[in-house]
């Protein structure tokens, strides 16, 4: 099953569209970008797509290449006093302590679950949200499967494995520097986030495997996953890159923001 991220990602737009209409004011979803990356921008522009379809006001606040971690914490905690969320656009320059300017975005304001401060967030991290949605909608329940979690970043394999278990997988992780592609064989469900293009073969993998790929970096002017198209073949749920877990994942932003300010309401 090849899983159309656009068109699940519109069903879940419907819901958000149906909650958007009980918060009386235009949410206001803050976002802070460092430096100036075109693929950064590109990421930017499509949050701000996704947030004129819900009526939510993006207020953006550029930091320079050259910034200090001293100013981009000054402007992360002036940023919480206006909005209802905060991203902070990843990569950010290499003159910045990311983990110190992380640590400062308040819980009850963290959309992509990513405050170095604390270990437990008040939502999941957009993609594992994104996750679970794909594993409730194809009817794929984790508990007691095998997991292997391909990557250990803020965004993805981290998130990732802390879902599974929450689930109830047996989860193990691997990156690129670290574990054996050889674990993926027995693996149930194999989530990739390691941003190394097409390098996950059929061979490495479980006929009939849940394969998500979360891994995207460009190759010749594209973004590709982490796996090989020709994994789809063998796997019972594969997602592809671009148009499978992106897309979804996207709208779980906004519905963070919304889980956010209602429970601030409560």
């Amino acid at each position: 099953m090849r899983i159309d991220g656009k068109e699940l990602a519109g069903r879940v737009y419907a819901q958000l569209l149906e909650r958007r209409k009980t918060v009386a004011r235009a949410p206001r979803l803050g976002i802070i970008v460092g430096g100036n990356d075109p693929v950064i921008e590109s990421f930017v522009r499509i949050k701000s797509r996704a947030a004129n379809r819900l009526d939510v006001e993006l207020v953006r606040v550029d930091l320079g290449e050259h910034e200090t971690t001293d100013r981009a914490i000054a402007a992360i905690r002036t940023l919480a006093i206006e909005v209802d969320g905060i991203i902070v656009q990843l990569p950010l320059p290499g003159t910045l302590d990311v983990n110190a300017v992380l640590s400062v975005i308040p819980d009850d304001k963290d959309i992509d679950s990513i405050s170095t401060a604390t270990p437990e967030h008040a939502v999941d991290a957009p993609v594992a949200g994104a996750i679970a949605e794909i594993l409730h909608q194809t009817g794929v329940d984790p508990k007691g499967k095998q997991a292997v979690v391909v990557g250990a970043g803020r965004l993805v394999g981290n998130p990732a494995v802390h879902l599974l278990e929450r689930l109830g997988a047996n989860v193990s992780s691997i990156t690129l520097e670290q574990g054996s592609l050889d674990d993926l064989k027995m693996a149930d469900i194999v989530v990739c986030g390691a941003g190394n293009p097409g390098f996950i073969k059929p061979e490495h993998l479980k006929p009939g495997v849940v394969l998500l790929d979360a891994g995207t970096s460009e190759q010749s002017g594209k973004v590709v996953g982490d796996c090989d198209p020709s994994c789809e073949a063998i796997a019972s749920v594969f997602t592809p890159v671009p148009g499978g877990i992106g897309p979804v994942a996207i709208a779980m932003i906004f519905k963070n923001l919304l889980d956010l300010i209602e429970a601030k309401k409560k």
